[in-house]
């Protein structure tokens, strides 16, 4: 069941202290930049492929330059992280997406969560494209947000 009064939103096994500590990225032009989004980590096939098309849909949207996963080069390389938690009533989706330079150093990272609808037994039964578009329009704008600064 997830607690509605949890200090910290993201589930402790999502986000570990470890981490890798954030380097600096070097500056490129913004209308230069290319972002390519490796395969999310923890969520089933069928979320990962609707997220993936959601947040190519809400690229193209925003002209954020993607490229294909496989091989081609990019200015940086989304590694993704999800998880569900949730009961009957409610379920809550959590991301995390490390933005990472061609040396594979974090140079930035992105957390979320989106609540959904609940389900009974797994939680990803509740996540809905609905869920999954707000996740991506967020995602996103803060990536785009972050690439302008």
């Amino acid at each position: 069941m997830l607690t509605a009064c949890a200090g910290d939103p993201v589930p402790p096994g999502l986000v570990s202290d470890n981490a890798a500590p954030v380097a600096s990225a070097p500056r490129v032009s913004p209308d230069k930049v290319t972002v390519a989004f490796e395969p999310f980590t923890g969520a089933p096939g069928n979320i990962a492929d609707s997220l993936s098309r959601q947040i190519g849909n809400e690229a193209v949207a925003q002209n954020l330059t993607l490229v294909r996963r496989v091989g081609a080069p990019a200015t940086y390389r989304i590694n993704g992280y999800l998880t569900a938690a949730g009961d009957q009533s409610s379920t809550t989706m959590f991301y995390v997406f490390d933005v990472v330079d061609a040396n594979g150093q974090r140079v930035h990272r992105i957390l979320g969560q989106e609540d959904a609808p609940g389900a009974s037994g797994d939680p990803w039964a509740g996540v809905d494209d609905e869920t999954l578009e707000r996740a991506a329009k967020r995602a996103v704008a803060e990536l785009k947000a972050w690439i302008r600064r």
